[in-house]
């Protein structure tokens, strides 16, 4: 998996509250954000909202160990919280944690699926995969934080689930559900038949037997 540096520059925030939030929105492009943990004092900041806007487009910044460079001085954090306006298409507000690399971490990871195109099941049976999750929580030190996670459909069968005990995690890595039991084993992905699918071959069959029955 490839690692990408995020770095985010960051400018000191004195004045609060909602009056203070929108004029350094609507005056500087800049929005209000925050840094907390890592066992010291939260400290608000400001950031540019177009260049975080562009850094979300890349699936990676969620799943990411980024860096906030506040006037020259530089801190490991993730993206723990993001507030959008409810219909325009502006951010409004977002939370960083600090992260250290003793200290493990819960991040929401995405989930890559791979041959859903090329899997027999699909090909030649004609099933359809659906996700039933498309991120899950890991726990992991920072350095060790993938990505994604991959998901190989290829082998699927009809009627087939896949769970988070099936995935395949990295080194250093582990589902955050399973740590609660075997309760916590969501289904990731399965495979069916098209209902209609069912449906007729249910309906030939029916037509065969009233036709022997005729006879």
């Amino acid at each position: 998996m490839s690692k990408k540096d995020f770095v985010i520059e960051a400018f000191p925030r004195d004045d609060q509250g909602k009056g203070a939030s929108r004029r350094l929105r609507r005056e500087e492009r800049k929005i209000p954000a925050i840094i907390y943990g890592g066992n010291k004092e939260a400290t608000p900041i400001a950031i540019w909202h177009n260049e975080l806007k562009k850094d979300l487009e890349n699936e990676a910044f969620f799943s990411h160990i980024l860096t906030i460079d506040l006037q020259g001085k530089k801190e490991s954090v993730i993206l723990k919280d993001l507030q959008r306006h409810p219909y325009k298409p502006i951010l409004t507000h977002a939370d960083f944690q600090r992260v250290d690399k003793d200290h493990e971490i819960h991040v929401n990871v995405p989930l890559h699926f791979l041959n859903e195109d090329k899997a027999p099941v699909v090909k030649l049976q004609g099933g359809i995969i659906s996700h039933q999750l498309n991120e899950v929580e890991v726990i992991c030190l920072p350095q060790d934080l993938p990505e994604f996670i991959e998901i190989d459909v290829m082998d699927m069968e009809l009627d087939q689930t896949i769970h988070l005990s099936d995935l395949k995690m990295p080194k250093g890595v582990r589902s955050a559900a399973l740590q609660h039991g075997e309760d916590y084993d969501q289904a990731v992905a399965s495979v069916h038949l098209p209902r209609g699918a069912k449906v007729d071959d249910e309906g030939e069959e029916g037509g065969e037997e009233a036709g022997e029955d005729k006879e």
